[in-house]
């Protein structure tokens, strides 16, 4: 069955009046909107306007603050903390970001770690504020716990994104975005949405066996952490969500670990907080602080033509450069439109209905 395709701009205007009925001002709201749905232009429709109806049902839940005071409660000159005041992820973590990008340009490099916050959409979007004033971008959260680390039955952590955008000359920006679990916990709605099984390696049981069921989550199971399995390196995937969540909460004040409230609004935060919201941590640095900008981009260009240019397995037409695929999909869709999941688009259509909008 075909999928509806939408223009990124009617879904602009759908998801820029929903977050002003939910008490967004302007500003916000558009804001929310660039962050949301970049994730559809480079074709991460898991944590695109998939998510929209979640983010209002956190709102309803009063667990989102549509007015927030984001402000700054300690800081050095190139360090700050930021108390999201529970507002939309999708409107702190830009705010934030901004902060280290000032940071970056007095100080050579910024670095903002974030604490009550919300779920914020795809790190890389953020990361990538930084590609236009010549720095490097990181952007990294921690999450709901759903993963399982390695030898472990207990979901302790989120699938706690890493992503990092470094500019080039004539090239594209280097841009890496990934989850530190063999999937992200989206790819398994996706493929709840389409009635389709999960690659093994991708989630368990709850004791601990393998499982391709996608509704696993549910019944009790955990997400796996990058590597899949010890033999293949589950253990680095465990240091990189841990490095991610120590980072983005305890260095913060956010929760952390099964402290992490859920991103789903039927289910309650932890009743014994150790923090503040979800956690974030973003970094700049100005790439002249180490090097010539344009002696660095020049010598990015050199670093990515001949990464593109080397020899591929038969059958592999070529090497792909981190943010290639997004990048080609970014280009696409802005042209041709987005498509949808029927369930995702019959979603909308009913949130539309609640605030009286027509999708």
């Amino acid at each position: 069955m075909n999928e509806p395709i939408f223009s990124y701009a009617h879904l602009s205007r759908f998801a820029h009046d929903v977050f002003l009925k939910i008490g967004c001002s302007e500003e916000h709201a558009a804001v929310a909107v660039e962050s949301l749905l970049r994730a559809d232009l480079r074709g991460i429709d898991s944590h695109g306007v998939a998510r929209l109806s979640g983010y209002v049902r956190l709102w309803e839940a009063k667990r989102v603050n549509s007015k927030p005071n984001i402000r700054i409660v300690h800081e050095t000159p190139s360090t700050a903390v930021v108390d999201g005041d529970s507002g939309l992820g999708l409107v702190v973590a830009p705010h934030a970001m901004q902060i280290a990008i000032a940071k970056a340009r007095q100080a050579g490099t910024g670095w903002v770690a974030v604490k009550n916050s919300n779920h914020f959409g795809i790190a890389g979007h953020h990361a990538m504020m930084a590609l236009p004033h010549d720095m490097i971008g990181m952007a990294m959260t921690n999450a709901s716990p759903l993963v399982a680390p390695t030898f472990s039955i207990e979901r302790l952590l989120g699938t706690n994104p890493i992503a990092i955008a470094i500019p080039a000359h004539t090239q594209p920006p280097f841009v890496a975005d990934f989850a530190t679990t063999t999937a992200a916990n989206g790819k398994l709605e996706i493929l709840q949405r389409q009635e389709k099984k999960a690659p093994l390696g991708w989630i368990q049981k709850k004791d601990g066996a393998p499982s391709s069921n996608p509704n696993e989550l549910k019944d009790g199971g955990a997400l796996i952490p990058l590597g899949s399995d010890r033999e293949h390196g589950s253990h680095k995937g465990f240091c990189l969500g841990a490095w991610v969540d120590i980072f983005s909460a305890v260095l913060s004040g956010a929760n952390y670990g099964p402290w992490v409230p859920p991103f789903v609004s039927f289910l309650a935060p932890p009743a014994n907080p150790v923090g503040e919201g979800i956690g974030h941590f973003f970094g700049a640095l100005r790439v002249d602080a180490f090097r010539p900008a344009d002696e660095f981009k020049k010598h990015m260009d050199n670093w990515i033509t001949r990464f593109r240019s080397a020899k591929t397995i038969a059958g592999e037409e070529k090497l792909i450069i981190p943010g290639d695929p997004e990048r080609e999909f970014e280009t696409t869709r802005m042209k041709t439109g987005i498509s949808l999941n029927a369930k995702v688009a019959s979603d909308l259509k009913v949130l539309g209905n609640k605030f009286g909008l027509s999708f």
